[in-house]
């Protein structure tokens, strides 16, 4: 569900008070763990984490105004969505993060390419999320974004 909220503050207070409190704290969670050099901003009707222009003038290949994407956050109508980048492109990150969920987590891990659900609010991995958001720089993201690039699509 994509939001016309201009701010992040508009998008939390747009929520219903039940989920309000969950994406605020996981928003504080990301906010606090991501390196330095990402930005937060509204980006696709959901809280985005990016790589300002400012950083990396080329933006994003798809829509070069928009800035980098790196994670974002929404909440959905059946579960709050987590999205990283990073994941998506498979390897190491996503072998950490798959093993690491059932440590951290008494829910199944239900995960699309770089979608993580989280459908039960009193069981979320904040210290996973946590670790996930600091795991890559934003100058590590812009050179695995910039060499999935290269590489031909199979998909």
């Amino acid at each position: 569900m994509q939001s016309a909220a201009a701010t992040v503050d508009d998008y939390l207070n747009e929520l219903p008070e039940e989920r309000r409190q969950v994406v605020a704290k996981i928003h504080q969670t990301i906010t606090e763990a991501l390196p330095d050099g990402f930005d937060v901003q509204m980006a696709y009707g959901m809280i985005g984490y990016v790589v300002p222009h400012a950083l990396y003038p080329s933006g994003y290949h798809c829509a070069p105004k928009q800035p980098l994407p790196f994670m974002s956050l929404a909440n959905q109508k059946r579960h709050i969505g987590l999205y990283h980048m990073g994941l998506y492109e498979g390897g190491k990150l996503h072998d950490w993060f798959v093993a690491e969920y059932p440590k951290q987590c008494r829910t199944k891990l239900d995960m699309g390419k770089c979608c993580v659900r989280l459908k039960k609010v009193d069981d979320i991995p904040y210290e996973l999320i946590s670790d996930l958001a600091g795991k890559i720089t934003a100058q590590e993201w812009i050179s695995i974004y910039e060499s999935s690039l290269k590489q031909p699509r199979t998909r």
